[in-house]
Parts: structure tokens; C-alpha cells; sequence
């Protein structure tokens, strides 16, 4: 067999823009660019768990003042490029989440900062809200979308395969954070991955793949799983 010298020529590949979408909307979530009058309704959301914030290199915050004065630094960067998160249902904030690592001239961006109050877990709105984030990314031209979550962090490796984000490895001793080290797994989809992620995404979305309580009939994870190139195994050992 002949080695391979070079990768694969991207002869019509265009560089796409940076995140510029003030609202991406959905069935059961919409997401609004971060801004200073969102932080009031995210405070009350996040008041009643602090354990949110345990992988996040910030918060918990103790008053208001100090929360809003993080959106404030937040709201308006093009790098992390911060969303709040709108339950349709009530159309109320219970989240934040942003893009980050934003590499045009390579194709690649991350998803991150994901903060989700109590009340937005594990819903339909919080799981299309990130659906969202990765289908503008490929829509505009992205080549990789990544996820990297503290390696202990078993809830946020659990929805990047859930997801069909493929598992690519752990990077030990990656950073400190709180005065902790921090193993980073790393997850990631390309463009190839896109048109069946999209797939999969619109049929778990569907109505119809909810009984009259909300609860799903196919689970997400089960339509995704052929589209992964590689599971977790750490996931696999649970």
C-alpha cells in the first residue's frame, strides 16, 4: 500500500464568517445573543444550585451584582460568542451556551460554556438549543464542530455522544481550573457527519416521537450512534 503524503486538497473550500446570528429559532428553544437584560431572569433560573458551575472555570456567583457584572464582561464578545437560552414553552432564560474557538481559516469551532439552571436540563429545549449551535455551524461552512468537557464531567460525555459528537480522546493535565487539574475529552463532528446528524436531529425533534406525557419514543442516542466514528469508554465501562 502506498502511503499518503498529504492530506486531501480543499480546492473549493471557502472560509466561512464568524458566529453573527443574534437568534437562532426553534421548535422548543430559542437561543438570543447574550445581553445584559437577560441576567436578572438567569441569576433567579441558576439560584437554586450551585453545583452548575462545578466545571465551569467561574461562578457560583453570590449576588446578583457579581452575575451580572459576568454577563456584562460576556454579553457582546466575539470570542466566546455567548447565546441565553429561551424555553419556548415559557419564554423564560434558563441558560447560557456559546461558541468559542471560533478558527475560521480552519474550519473548526467549539461549542462550550454551556450553563444549564436546573429547571432546562435534560429537555427537549436544552437538547435542540445545542442541535441549533451545531446546525448553524455546518450551515455556514464549518469543516469541525468540537465538545471538550472535564474528563470527570460523566453528564457532558454522555450528551456529546448522545449528540453523535465522536469521542477523539482524553488530553491529560490540559489546563487548571479552580485551583484543580483538569483531563479534557475532547468530541467532535466534521461536515461529512452533517447531513446525518441533521437527519437524526429532525426526527427526534419530531412531535410525534413524544407520547402524550413528553416522553421520548426513539432516543437520541440511539439515532445518532451510526453516525459516531468512535464511542467513549469510559461511557462504555459505566
Amino acid at each position: 500500500m502506498t502511503q499518503k503524503r498529504f492530506g486531501e486538497a480543499l480546492t473549493n473550500w471557502i472560509a466561512p464568517r464568524r458566529p453573527d446570528a443574534m437568534v437562532l429559532e426553534g421548535r422548543y428553544a430559542r437561543l438570543e445573543r447574550l445581553e445584559e437584560r437577560h441576567a436578572h431572569a438567569l441569576f433567579r433560573a441558576n439560584a437554586d444550585s450551585d453545583a452548575i458551575w462545578d466545571y465551569l472555570p467561574y461562578g457560583p456567583f453570590a449576588s446578583e451584582v457579581g452575575y451580572m457584572r459576568w454577563v456584562k464582561d460576556m454579553a457582546g464578545q466575539a470570542d466566546p460568542y455567548f447565546y441565553a437560552v429561551v424555553d419556548a414553552a415559557n419564554g423564560h432564560p434558563g441558560g447560557v451556551m456559546s461558541y468559542l474557538r471560533i478558527a475560521p481559516e480552519s474550519g473548526s469551532i467549539e461549542l462550550g460554556h454551556i450553563n444549564l439552571a436546573p429547571g432546562l436540563q435534560r429537555s427537549r429545549a436544552a437538547t435542540e438549543a445545542m442541535m441549533l449551535m451545531i446546525g448553524w455551524a455546518f450551515d455556514a461552512g464549518y469543516r469541525r464542530f468540537e465538545w471538550k468537557c472535564d474528563a470527570l464531567n460523566i453528564p457532558s460525555r454522555r450528551a456529546a455522544e448522545r449528540l453523535g459528537l465522536s469521542y477523539e480522546g482524553t488530553f491529560r493535565q490540559a489546563t487548571v481550573y479552580k485551583g484543580r487539574n483538569r483531563d479534557t475529552a475532547w468530541f467532535a463532528a466534521i461536515d461529512k457527519d452533517w447531513p446525518a446528524l441533521s437527519e437524526a436531529y429532525a426526527a427526534w425533534l419530531a412531535p410525534g416521537n413524544f407520547d402524550a406525557e413528553g416522553r421520548q419514543i426513539e432516543r437520541l442516542s440511539d439515532l445518532t450512534q451510526l453516525v459516531r466514528v468512535s464511542s467513549d469508554p469510559v461511557l462504555a465501562a459505566l
